[in-house]
């Protein structure tokens, strides 16, 4: 199957995408919120709660919006190469799971603490904040930053 055609049918069959579908398929977070699928011979992921994916979208946008330094972008772009969206969702998680208690700050050799439910934790953050604008994004932004994803494996 071609590239366009399976966007055409992803689209289709998966009217509502989960927004976190990247950290979610690198297996750096889950939710309870989420139904992976397989099509041609690869995985989405559906978002089964739309005042869910309504939270999502304001809270990837607030991410975006405070970590374009940290990103390294200089304009607003439509849509992020995949390793800075990666960084955004998954380093976000993290921050705010950190911020709200719910993790120490990864050392070096510290392996983070799973993020066992996106939907979850962002509820835990707006009962703790009371909003998404309130949430301490400088401490988040220290996480987007450091996030790195798995090392490539060399080709022998």
């Amino acid at each position: 199957m071609d590239h366009d055609r399976f966007r055409d049918t992803y689209r289709q069959i998966n009217d509502r995408a989960c927004l976190f579908e990247k950290a979610i398929l690198a297996v750096e977070g889950a939710c309870s919120r989420a139904r992976r699928f397989n099509l041609a011979e690869r995985e989405g992921v559906h978002c089964d709660d739309a005042s869910g994916h309504d939270r999502c979208r304001d809270l990837l946008t607030q991410l975006r919006q405070q970590g374009r330094f940290a990103l390294g972008l200089n304009a607003a772009r439509s849509q992020l190469p995949h390793n800075k969206a990666l960084r955004l969702q998954v380093g976000g998680l993290r921050g705010i799971q950190q911020a709200i208690g719910g993790g120490t700050p990864p050392s070096y050799h510290a392996t983070p603490p799973q993020i066992t439910d996106i939907h979850g934790l962002i509820g835990q953050a707006l009962a703790t904040y009371g909003s998404l604008e309130q949430l301490p994004y400088r401490e988040i932004l220290i996480q987007i930053q450091a996030y790195r994803g798995r090392k490539r494996r060399s080709r022998d």
